[in-house]
Formats: structure tokens, C-alpha cells, sequence
């Protein structure tokens, strides 16, 4: 496969990705690795491989390739292409926590002379290095890695590492319980997005609504985190993002804990997870969480008494009556009873 083949398969891969067809652009990929010699060309796409298996959550893959990365780079004589490699292979090993590994490859990245790394990529180094922090708990250090990354994006006018520097700084802000702040940069980020952000991915509009839905419900204002929860799911779902989906599984749960909805949380894990499996066709996995999910209907006895259908499968219109039992609004308009129309969605089922 010469250079000029190499570039169109790397590039219809990037539009198969970009179109969700995740494992067709995956296949692409792995072909061109076979069949091209052109280094450059082996190591563009080895990135790509890289960023894909990051987004599915595949970290051990991910870490693979960043390391066949390495070798190619190596094969180049490249400084920066070897500064590209070793930043892949830092990301690798800060989604696996392995933390200490990070930090020690970013400050190879630093290291390497004659580099991007004060330009270009430097504020990316730092930011896989405040992460590292971060998970170490080692705040200071983390803090002084994010200002140098917002200080790089600021110099550089590189409006999506702010955006990405802002929720990490959000989530920096969470863990030392500065609420207020955690809720300030993952909302800058959320306005970088909207002014900025009509050529990125959707995973950075995904990324500051998750950020600032953690930081809502830390604040009590839990309306307002299942609004932006809901929409960093939707995201997700739509793009495959497998971390970022558990993620928001998650923060659905503490909403619902929060709210002392424990039966609410426990339903929304197993429908969303079931949702998360059918995707992926995993048939027994699947299976149990929809057994689950009925187990906890049944225990919590959400069913309709008209229509005799489980409440809180699926959005639908509910009514709560004065006796306080619940029934689908259809139902009861189909009974003659003309009830006020009340809008009550599954996840944010709330009855006064």
C-alpha cells in the first residue's frame, strides 16, 4: 500500500468514525497496518488506534498501541513524533491509574529537545500530568500542572484545550470541595463549546455537561444536574463512549441518592445499562439487567393500576392522584377521567 493509498484509507476510517461506524473505521485501521509501509502513514493511523480504543474505554488496547507507536517513531528519527508517541503512551497509563508511570512520561515529553513541546503539545503534557497528579492526590502539584496547561491554551489561542484544562479543573475543585469553583470552569468550558465548538467532537459538550452535572448535585441543585447528566448520556450513547456512559451511570445514582430516590437509582443503573449492552450486543449481560430492572419493579411496585404496564421503563406521562397512587396519564384519559396534563420523565420522577 503506497503513501497516497495510505492517506485516503486513514482518512475514510476518520469519516466512518466520525459517523459512529466505530468498528468498520477499526477495521480500516488495522488494514492499513498490515498492508502500508509507509511509516508516517503506520504512525497516523496507530494514533487514531489510540484515540478510538481511549473513547471505548479499551485501555489495555489503547496502551498497546501507544507502545507500537513508540517503536515507529523511534524507526522515524523523529523528536516529534517520538513527543507524540511517549504523550499517547502517558494518556495510556493515566486511564489505566497508573499514575506514577504518567507523570514519569510526561516529563520525558518535556525533556525531549528540539520538540513541540513548548508549543504545540506542551499544554497537553501538562494537563496528562495534572490528571496524574490528581489521582495521586497530590493537589499542589496538580493545581501548578493545570495553571501551566490554561497558560499554554491562553498563549496559543487553542480554545479546546481550555475547554479540556476547564473540567479538569472542575473535577480538581470538586475533590477539595471549592463547590462553587467546581461548578465555574466546567461552565467555562460549556461556553467555549458553544462559541468555539461547532467543528469539534460532541464529546466536548459531553465532557463540561457531565463536569457540571457533578458539581449541581454537589451543591444540591439536583434539577439542574439530571438536566445536564441526561444530556452528557445522550451524547455518550449516541457516540459509544463507554467511560463516559459509566461515568454518568454513576452520577444518575448519587442524584438519585441525594434525593433519597434509592429505588429510583437502583432502576436507572439497570435501564441504562441494558440500553449499554443491547448496543453492544451483549445478549447475557442484557439479560440480567433486564431481570433486574424487573425485580426492582416489582419490589417497589411501580405498575400502572389501570393498564397493568411497569411505570418507569420508559418517559411517559404519569399522574399522581390525591390517594397518591400512579397511574399513566393515558390510561386515565382512556378511562374518561380528564386529568391535567403533567409532564414526569423516568429519570427525573419526582412526586410531591
Amino acid at each position: 500500500m503506497g503513501q497516497d493509498q495510505t492517506k485516503q484509507q486513514i482518512e475514510k476510517g476518520l469519516q466512518l468514525y466520525q459517523s459512529n461506524q466505530t468498528e468498520k473505521a477499526l477495521h480500516v485501521w488495522m488494514k492499513v497496518l498490515e498492508k502500508s509501509a509507509d511509516l508516517v502513514g503506520r504512525f497516523r493511523v496507530l494514533g487514531c488506534l489510540v484515540t478510538a480504543h481511549s473513547e471505548m474505554g479499551r485501555y489495555k488496547e489503547m496502551l498497546k498501541f501507544a507502545v507500537v507507536q513508540i517503536d515507529t517513531a523511534r524507526e522515524l528519527e523523529d523528536a516529534d513524533f517520538l513527543l507524540e508517541s511517549y504523550l499517547n503512551l502517558a494518556r495510556s497509563n493515566e486511564k489505566l491509574c497508573e499514575f506514577h508511570k504518567t507523570v514519569s512520561y510526561c516529563k520525558t515529553c518535556l525533556g525531549l529537545p528540539g520538540t513541540r513541546a513548548g508549543a504545540q503539545l506542551g499544554g497537553q503534557v501538562s494537563l496528562s500530568m495534572g490528571n496524574a497528579f490528581l489521582g495521586l492526590s497530590l493537589f499542589q502539584k496538580a493545581l501548578e500542572s493545570f495553571e501551566k496547561a490554561l497558560r499554554y491554551a491562553h498563549n496559543n489561542d487553542d480554545a479546546m484545550l481550555e475547554c479540556r484544562v476547564c473540567c479538569s479543573l472542575g473535577s480538581f475543585y470538586a475533590q477539595v470541595k471549592d463547590y462553587e469553583k467546581a461548578l465555574f470552569f466546567p461552565c467555562k468550558a460549556a461556553e467555549l463549546v458553544n462559541d468555539y465548538g461547532k467543528g469539534w467532537s460532541l464529546k466536548y459538550r459531553a465532557m463540561s455537561q457531565y463536569h457540571m452535572a457533578v458539581a449541581y448535585r454537589l451543591l444540591g441543585h439536583l434539577g439542574s444536574a439530571m438536566e445536564c447528566c441526561e444530556e452528557s448520556m445522550k451524547i455518550a450513547l449516541q457516540h459509544g463512549d463507554r467511560p463516559l456512559q459509566a461515568l454518568c451511570l454513576l452520577c444518575f445514582a448519587d442524584i438519585h441518592r441525594s434525593r433519597g430516590d434509592l429505588e429510583l437509582s437502583q432502576l436507572k443503573l439497570h435501564c441504562l445499562s441494558e440500553s449499554i449492552y443491547r448496543s453492544k450486543g451483549l445478549q447475557r449481560e442484557l439479560r440480567a439487567h433486564v431481570v433486574r430492572f424487573h425485580e426492582c419493579v416489582e419490589e417497589t411496585e411501580l405498575y400502572c393500576g389501570l393498564c397493568g404496564e411497569s411505570i418507569g421503563e420508559r418517559n411517559s406521562r404519569l399522574q399522581a392522584l390525591p390517594c397518591s397512587h400512579i397511574f399513566h396519564l393515558r390510561g386515565l384519559l382512556a378511562g374518561g377521567q380528564g386529568a391535567p396534563r403533567v409532564p414526569l420523565g423516568y429519570a427525573r420522577a419526582q412526586l410531591a
